[in-house]
């Protein structure tokens, strides 16, 4: 029961963080422009061409899933979404898995909940991280977005890790019947 009074804390903690940086962004930063294409880009700077990399803070709408794909399907992107998370937390509910994997599928949930919210609150997900890495103009993205990616990654490592232990085992054990 603690842990699964942990992980909810961490789950509220994290989708509050994503509405409130949203938040400020709806509220304080115009929505950028093909007009501020030049640093900060219509936005709050962080830091400009350090090692050649650019980062600000600006206000983008995303009607689509990642990168704007899929834009025009964004009433079946919602129940598409709404169905992954119903997925996964009956997954974190009902299933016994590895605490790595918990934690994880937690950080995917609260960035895809964070992200159907804002479906409900703007009529879109609100994109703000803007990076310019080296000449190329990385796709805008929001904390939710990171949430996600990051519990791939975790969930695609544990995986990885899994099938290199498997290997390690299955190779260690002697076989029988050779002479």
């Amino acid at each position: 029961m603690k842990r699964g009074l942990v992980f909810f804390s961490v789950f509220i903690l994290l989708l509050g963080l994503d509405m409130a940086l949203k938040s400020y962004v709806h509220r304080e930063i115009p929505l950028i422009t093909s007009s501020m294409m030049v640093y900060p880009y219509g936005g709050v700077a962080f830091f400009r061409d350090w090692h050649g990399i650019d980062f600000s803070l600006v206000h983008a709408i995303n009607k689509g899933a990642a990168w704007g794909i899929l834009s025009s399907f964004q009433d079946y992107l919602l129940y598409l979404r709404v169905a992954i998370i119903g997925g996964l937390i009956t997954y974190l509910c009902f299933v016994q898995a590895s605490l790595y994997r918990k934690w994880s599928l937690l950080l995917i949930t609260a960035g895809a909940c964070a992200n159907v919210i804002d479906y409900f609150v703007y009529g879109h997900v609100v994109d703000m991280f803007y990076f310019v890495f080296w000449g190329y103009s990385y796709p805008i993205f929001n904390l939710a977005d990171s949430l996600i990616c990051i519990g791939i990654v975790l969930l695609l490592a544990e995986t990885l890790l899994q099938k290199i232990n498997f290997k390690k085992k299955s190779s260690a054990k002697p076989r029988s019947g050779s002479v």
